[in-house]
């Protein structure tokens, strides 16, 4: 019998997907994938993504304007997000891709700190969990979300941080997105942790086309890869596989409400 899986996070408006989506959808049909997040990165893909999620009935679709391009989100931007979350569109289960990051070299911080408070006051009006990208700001991140105290909370995307950090945020309520990272045996830190949190806590996603697994390196990754970061994790926790994969069903269908 095949496990079934929800890929928490693909970007599917990306390159290698664009104009291949049927196939794309197929093979990752094959691999157990029944349903598929995408969440958008600036308000120029809204429509796309939109588009996306009501052509295909495995794709589901997040709104926000992700930090890493912190140079093309505008007052005008936040208001067209604010638009589209009035008007409730179908298939819509979380804002994101927001949140925080410091990898950058001209970060603007404060831009992005600001950013991420108007969205997640939109996320408290509108009653949507959040996709939450944070890059070398982890503890940063805690006390946004501590004040706005979210009634949905959401996931903290391809989390690769400490025991003590994630602790942090499953304490608020938070689900832990587990991605390729964990294949790789250097990641040691990340294994640990994924293997020791709570079960309730876990949820999967590949961050296609990004993000890919061990022994796929400069590839581009694809949402039935979530089946070999399952099996992964598998090996690392020590629950049975059937118990690992209905927990993690549960979670995600949980945090995120999927409507036809």
């Amino acid at each position: 019998m095949t496990t079934r899986f929800i890929d928490t996070h693909c970007h599917f408006d990306f390159p290698p997907f664009v104009d291949n989506e049927r196939l794309s959808l197929h093979q990752a049909a094959q691999a157990g994938v029944e349903k598929i997040i995408l969440p958008a990165t600036e308000a120029d893909n809204f429509a796309r993504v939109s588009a996306l999620a009501q052509q295909h009935d495995a794709l589901y679709m997040a709104l926000g304007l992700h930090p890493i391009v912190i140079e093309k989100h505008t007052d005008a931007s936040l208001e067209q997000l604010d638009n589209y979350l009035s008007a409730r569109p179908q298939k819509l289960v979380a804002i994101g891709e927001i949140g925080l990051d410091l990898w950058r070299d001209d970060p603007q911080f404060e831009r992005q700190e600001s950013l991420l408070t108007a969205q997640l006051m939109l996320a408290k009006r509108y009653d949507l969990p959040v996709i939450l990208h944070s890059r070398r700001t982890h503890d940063k991140l805690v006390p946004h979300l501590k004040r706005q105290n979210l009634p949905r909370t959401g996931v903290i995307h391809g989390f690769a941080g400490s025991w003590v950090q994630a602790e942090r945020f499953i304490q608020l309520g938070y689900k832990i997105g587990v991605g390729g990272t964990i294949t790789y045996l250097r990641a040691s830190k990340t294994r640990n942790v994924v293997a020791q949190l709570p079960l309730d806590a876990l949820l999967l996603e590949t961050d296609a086309p990004d993000m890919p697994l061990n022994g796929f390196q400069g590839q581009p990754n694809r949402p039935e890869q979530v089946a070999r970061v399952f099996a992964t994790l598998c090996e690392l926790r020590p629950e049975p596989a059937d118990v690992i994969a209905n927990a993690i069903w549960r979670n995600t269908i949980a945090l995120f409400t999927f409507t036809p």
